[in-house]
């Protein structure tokens, strides 16, 4: 069993995806941490798959190349094995916007709590995806009560053993799964610690859902999280 296994979502990452895996194994050594990190390849068009290739004889990066199903079923798929392998499960984006460098803030004060969760702290939205995130908190703090602040952020650490319980309540093709569990851990009243951790603008690659995508998908994700909320 291991400390704790990170869960990586990628899609067409080429330009840095060595970099972020050689970040996160360097940061993890260092901390003397007994860990797996599960990378899962979300059928990149581009040559993330190629990149990942330098990491098949580091016993520590399991690399899973899965055809595309979307960011919020790959972090599912993550979970639900990380769940199994370690006591922890971390999650992270693959873009670099919150660096392996910070890791320590967040695994410095799981003691005695259930879950961590990162508070993007600097971050600069335009204004349409400003105002998705505050729907999704107030969604979530009218649905499930407060006591996460940024419950859609993919800097976060949870207890094996509370997560494998949530996850029984969210279906495998949930567009955002991050903020129905944010509203599980509140609702089921779990120790949550909130932590800022220092948000960097993307340098490589591009979002990939924008304008009316954008927008079907989050009004998709708000549905989805309320009815999670009465599974």
């Amino acid at each position: 069993m291991y400390d704790v296994a990170i869960v990586m979502p990628v899609y067409n990452e080429e330009a840095c995806i060595g970099d972020v895996v050689s970040d996160w194994t360097r940061v993890l050594d260092a901390l003397e941490i007994n860990y797996r990190m599960i990378v899962l390849n979300d059928g990149s068009r581009d040559n993330t798959a190629g990149v990942l290739r330098a990491y098949e004889d580091n016993p520590n990066v399991q690399v899973v190349n899965k055809p595309n199903s979307g960011h919020g079923p790959t972090i599912l798929q993550g979970y639900r094995q990380a769940c199994e392998e370690a006591e922890w499960v971390f999650q992270v984006d693959s873009d670099n916007e919150m660096p392996a460098e910070h890791f320590k803030l967040v695994w410095d004060v799981r003691t005695g709590h259930d879950a961590v969760i990162g508070i993007r702290d600097g971050r600069m939205q335009p204004l349409p995806r400003k105002v998705i995130s505050a729907v999704s908190r107030m969604i979530v703090r009218v649905f499930y009560g407060f006591g996460i602040a940024d419950v859609n952020c993919p800097f976060r650490l949870m207890r094996s053993a509370i997560l494998k319980d949530l996850l029984r309540t969210i279906p495998d093709d949930t567009f955002a799964p991050n903020v129905a569990l944010s509203g599980m851990l509140v609702l089921h009243k779990n120790k949550i610690q909130n932590v800022p951790i220092p948000h960097n603008d993307r340098q490589t690659g591009e979002v990939s859902i924008k304008k009316w995508k954008l927008l079907k998908a989050a009004v998709n994700s708000c549905l989805q999280t309320i009815l999670i909320r009465w599974k």
